[in-house]
């Protein structure tokens, strides 16, 4: 059929087969209720690739990732395999590569229910809705060479004009969309690295005149996003620097629950994945909050196919939901991880 949507879905680890099965559910109802033709199948990935077949990303996975229209990944990591050889997370830095997944798109957007469990001042976060766009295949965690001794260690910053232009004209595309702010972090009065990057921003600026840009070093940066985070729109930035600002933003909202995120690859398929970790402490207990794996989904219907009024049906129907207090535990409601969902079910059944 040459209008199948074709997604490779991985549960992973931890909490991530209850999340995953929470998605799978909503985006079932949706094919059904709307003639949508998706094909959806199901993956071993990081230590349930590990268990399986000896390999965090084992090849069939790959393979069915990589002829897929868009991933789902649910969560990765178990304290079991903390210390081997290979472990849950180089399965994802694999798969980050071999698929060039260089663009990781965060958004960061305060719903005003659960902003009071945000650690920062209701006021202070009002209005906040900006995006970070960080460089996924690049910089220190791919660098060579490498060593490590016991008195002595190395890493390497790698960038090439290439993959920073690649990652500009998502971020200066995107904000096209949105406010036209790109404000690029740096560490230009330190790193090489880091004065390319500001050269080469300054002539990616001049082809989106309509767009203004804002250069700002990384630890001022870092504590802007605390101190007023409302002023951002879209932030761009390379790997290490995006790794870090991009989980200190998290907790402006209040929930890592609540966040999705989107990984893009250069012509090939998207991954789309909740920002938080497996957290085995309360995988299998049915406690998980599943919104975060819920709006990666939402991400993916508007991002890979384009079904944006779909999104937005799902979406509104978890904010109506929140709004009416129907939340799980880690928000303050009384909701496990299926109650939330079939209660999302049914409030989409009904539109």
């Amino acid at each position: 059929m040459t209008n199948e949507k074709v997604i490779a879905a991985l549960p992973g680890d931890g909490i991530g087969p209850e999340i995953m099965d929470a998605a799978l559910k909503i985006l079932r109802q949706l094919d059904q209720k709307y003639d949508l033709h998706f094909k959806i199948a199901q993956f071993p990935f990081g230590a349930a690739g590990i268990k399986e077949s000896g390999t965090p990303l084992p090849d069939k996975t790959l393979t069915a990732c990589a002829q897929a229209d868009a991933i789902l990944l649910a969560a990765i990591g178990d304290p079991a395999y903390e210390h081997a050889a290979e472990t849950p997370e180089a399965g994802l830095l694999k798969l980050r590569k071999s698929l060039e997944l260089f663009a990781n798109i965060r958004p960061i957007k305060v719903s005003p229910v659960i902003a009071p469990r945000s650690p920062i001042k209701p006021e202070v976060i009002a209005g906040t809705d900006f995006v970070i766009v960080r460089e996924l295949t690049g910089g220190l965690y791919f660098g060579k060479p490498r060593a490590l001794t016991e008195t002595s260690a190395l890493d390497t910053c790698v960038y090439s004009k290439a993959e920073i232009e690649r990652i500009l004209h998502v971020a200066f595309q995107m904000a096209q969309k949105r406010k036209k702010i790109v404000t690029s972090v740096d560490k230009a009065n330190v790193l090489a690295t880091s004065k390319l990057w500001r050269k080469i921003v300054e002539e990616v600026a001049a082809q989106y005149p309509d767009v203004t840009l804002h250069h700002q070093l990384v630890d001022s940066c870092a504590m802007m996003l605390i101190k007023n985070p409302s002023e951002f729109d879209v932030v761009v930035t390379e790997n290490l620097f995006g790794d870090i600002l991009s989980d200190e933003a998290s907790v402006i909202p209040g929930s890592l629950g609540m966040m999705p995120s989107a990984s893009l690859s250069a012509g090939g398929p998207a991954l789309y994945e909740p920002i938080h970790g497996s957290a085995p402490d309360i995988a299998g207990k049915n406690l998980a909050n599943p919104i975060s794996m819920l709006l990666s989904m939402t991400m993916m219907l508007r991002d890979t196919f384009q079904l944006n009024e779909i999104a937005k049906r799902v979406e509104d129907a978890i904010d109506q939901l929140l709004d009416e207090g129907i939340m799980t535990k880690d928000l303050g409601g009384e909701e496990t991880t299926t109650s939330f969902v079939e209660k999302l079910s049914k409030t989409l059944e009904e539109e």
